[in-house]
């Protein structure tokens, strides 16, 4: 008997925690974006859309800036602002040259960002997932490693 009460505590323990530390769905790729690779790092989100000018002019500094920032715990990530999925979300991925992940999914309300119809624009939130910057329109890399130097430093 307390062996079916061991698993059925396990189970419920592991259903309980299921939300805590949920993945970010797919990415352009149809991969899963595990929740381990933003949660507890700086996370950049940008939103983009293929007719949006300063986009398409933004994502090479974005690009630049997520080299340059790539395994120091800071993370680049797009969202497309019309959400296009699946092959539409790969093929416009592909036509802008983004080589960051793209979420097929908005975490706007997850991250809890306020809604913002101008395009471009960028959020950078802390580790502990506290939005710290709001920055609308274009960006570069230099702009953006120079914001988020001042605010780790904050």
């Amino acid at each position: 008997m307390t062996r079916r009460f061991a698993a059925a505590m396990a189970i419920t323990a592991s259903l309980l925690l299921g939300g805590c530390g949920a993945d970010y769905g797919l990415d352009q790729h149809g991969r899963t974006v595990s929740a381990e690779r933003l949660d507890n790092h700086w996370v950049v989100v940008n939103y983009w859309a293929e007719w949006c000018g300063p986009c398409r002019t933004e994502i090479p500094e974005l690009n630049a800036f997520a080299k340059q920032w790539e395994g120091k715990g800071v993370t680049v990530v797009g969202v497309n602002f019309d959400a296009l999925q699946g092959e539409e979300l790969k093929k416009a991925s592909e036509t802008l040259g983004i080589g960051f992940t793209v979420l097929a999914e908005d975490p706007a309300e997850r991250l809890e960002l306020p809604h913002n119809e101008a395009l471009p624009v960028t959020y950078i939130i802390d580790d502990k997932g506290k939005l710290r910057e709001q920055l609308v329109g274009e960006q570069t890399a230099a702009g953006l490693s120079a914001k988020l130097v001042a605010l780790k430093g904050a």
